[in-house]
């Protein structure tokens, strides 16, 4: 009968203390998963960032005022005189 209490308290203590590893890992698994998370959810902020100026900067390089700009002074482009515009007909 005392050998069947010793081997049950056995059993008992491996089983705690297989469950306080359990935990602890758990614990620390939890928190290296936070901390990338968090690193994540940073590198995603910067990401939105640099997104946004770069819309701006599209926005304003598409700019209707700049392209006729840049048209007329980097390409040399002029509006056709009337003389040179033809109608085709489909």
């Amino acid at each position: 009968m005392k050998l069947i209490g010793t081997m049950t308290m056995l059993a008992l203590l491996a089983a705690v203390l297989i469950s306080a590893l359990g935990v602890v890992w758990t614990r620390n698994q939890s928190r290296v998963l936070f901390v990338r998370l968090t690193a994540l959810q940073n590198q995603r902020d910067g990401l939105n960032i640099e997104y946004g100026k770069l819309e701006l900067e599209q926005a304003t390089y598409a700019e209707p005022r700049r392209v006729d700009s840049e048209a007329r002074l980097k390409l040399d482009m002029v509006d056709p005189q009337p003389q040179d515009i033809r109608l085709l007909r489909q």
